[in-house]
């Protein structure tokens, strides 16, 4: 089973066995190296690579550990910010564009399917987006004519592939659905097969410009090339970026049916958070895959409850044999409703970035790879202005920015100002996580199932936020800016590069007998 950055086990790590990369016996002078191995920084190598250029691959802990052996997998060009804002807020042609982009993106994986024999049940689906009253009746029409207009295959539908009531529907044409992991293991294995280098457990910590490009600091050592890919996400350090994408999280389940009414392609309702629905075929059984009841990292009291929350919606419309998996994951929301892919902000010309996709990962992920590609190999590309990270962000998403940031300051204000004692929490429960004060002093505290207490401290190492307890997938979580560590406060995804701080186990000790 592969590892990935939460305590739930997701149905793409059942069955998989950690990708074991090729022996590197040169590492010197890369053309580009790629920090970060989901399915951004594998596509982007491996295209990279075709073009003749020397890579390496950085992975600080295994391939896949990250949202990509979280995601549902879903590919398509029916995006989570809708045509009729792309089109209202950057214009028509660029919502053109942007349909454009995530055509070609699509048809990149169906060619390295093809080309490549990869066998990760890729298929065809179409996506079905369907309202349940009447004012959402008007906001499906309007979203259906503006798909049309940025120029994809989209109708009105009679009927849905769901047993769930509901009003009007509108069918998009042409997307897909894959296993995730065997897809992006197959891409690795071409990658290195063309003379790639890959090096797993091996973290980014500081970056040197010099006159011919950079020299990447990590765990493992110095490496040189001429140009650097974060494709780790949200990029680590501090960044303008930073700022400009919401981390949130999203819960998942795949579930057996007893009726074997497995519903054929995608489809995606119109509640706010929305819920989205496919079948996959994994290992001969077909599961169904439900998510949904996202919220903002670190913004929940009980993030096992949208588990709950979630069964119940899935129980309520289907006929459940059993619960196999379920499942949480982070994605970056981005202020201005699309990904920020070329140069990073403040850096030099030789360090690139992709962040910010949404819940289109899979999508967004290899639109990047294609412009990546071009930047770095050509110097332009196709789309580079309309994804540009240092654009003008126009008003699309301005409020929500404001607000999250406004929750940000308020977290940097908190370290400044006295605080109320907080009132001490007797007998924690195994399991149960909580940031507590004792003499004083902040302390986040982990009771294990064994009883065994861990304690560290609860300020993100990142920009200084106070973390919170995430009883789902039982690690750390920063509402800033999307920072996770496990129990003991390693890092589990970043923009943090630095573990939590150790606290005194005796005041733990002390704490926990109160």
């Amino acid at each position: 089973m592969i590892q990935r950055d939460g305590h739930c086990t997701s149905l793409w790590q059942n069955g998989e066995t950690a990708y074991k990369p090729a022996p590197i016996t040169d590492t010197k002078d890369f053309d580009v190296i790629v920090a970060g191995g989901g399915i951004t920084g594998i596509s982007t190598a491996l295209l990279m690579a075709e073009r003749g250029k020397r890579c390496l691959v950085l992975e600080a802990r295994e391939l896949c550990f990250g949202t990509t052996g979280g995601t549902t997998a879903h590919i398509n060009t029916l995006l989570d910010t809708p045509y009729a804002t792309i089109a209202k807020n950057f214009g028509k042609d660029n919502a053109k564009a942007t349909a454009q982009a995530a055509q070609d993106a699509l048809q990149l994986i169906r060619s390295n399917v093809s080309r490549l024999n990869i066998d990760c049940g890729f298929s065809e689906a179409d996506a079905y987006l369907f309202a349940q009253n009447g004012d959402q009746d008007k906001t499906l029409q309007q979203l259906l004519d503006a798909t049309v207009d940025a120029g994809v295959e989209a109708f009105a539908a009679n009927n849905i592939p769901l047993p769930i009531p509901f009003t009007t529907a509108m069918r998009v044409k042409g997307q897909a659905k894959f296993h995730p992991v065997k897809y992006v293991f197959a891409l690795a294995r071409a990658f290195e097969s063309l003379g790639g280098a890959i090096l797993q457990q091996t973290r980014v910590t500081g970056v040197e410009n010099n006159a011919d490009g950079v020299t990447v600091e990590t765990s493992q050592g110095r490496f040189v090339a001429k140009d650097l890919i974060y494709a780790t996400h949200i990029p680590p350090g501090v960044n303008l970026l930073h700022l400009r994408c919401v981390p949130y999280r999203s819960y998942a389940m795949a579930v057996t049916l007893s009726d074997e009414a497995y519903p054929e392609d995608l489809s995606y309702d119109m509640e706010d958070p929305y819920h989205y629905y496919r079948t996959q075929m994994v290992n001969g059984q077909p599961y169904l895959i439900a998510g949904g009841k996202d919220h903002k990292t670190g913004e929940t009291a009980n993030a096992a409850a949208h588990f709950t929350q979630l069964e119940s919606h899935i129980r309520k419309y289907f006929n459940v044999k059993e619960i196999s998996y379920k499942w949480s994951s982070q994605y970056f929301e981005p202020a201005d409703g699309l990904p920020y892919i070329g140069h990073l902000p403040g850096q030099q010309e030789h360090i690139y970035v992709a962040t910010g996709f949404g819940g289109n990962g899979m999508t967004y992920s290899n639109v990047a790879a294609i412009l990546l590609r071009d930047l770095v190999a050509k110097g332009a590309a196709q789309y580079e202005t309309l994804f540009d990270p240092n654009r003008i962000k126009p008003v699309a998403g301005f409020k929500s920015f404001i607000s999250h940031n406004a929750d940000v300051v308020k977290q940097f204000v908190s370290k400044l100002l006295p605080h109320e004692d907080l009132k001490q929490l007797a007998d924690m429960a195994p399991g149960e996580g909580k940031v507590v004060s004792y003499e004083d002093e902040k302390i986040a505290i982990h009771k294990d199932g064994k009883g065994g207490i861990h304690a560290v401290s609860p300020v993100c190492t990142h920009l200084q936020c106070e973390v919170k307890w995430n009883n789902a997938e039982l690690s750390w979580d920063c509402p800033c800016h999307g920072a996770r560590y496990d129990p003991d406060g390693n890092v589990l995804t970043g923009p943090a590069s630095m573990s939590l701080e150790a606290a005194p186990m005796e005041k733990a000790l002390e704490h926990s007998k109160k």
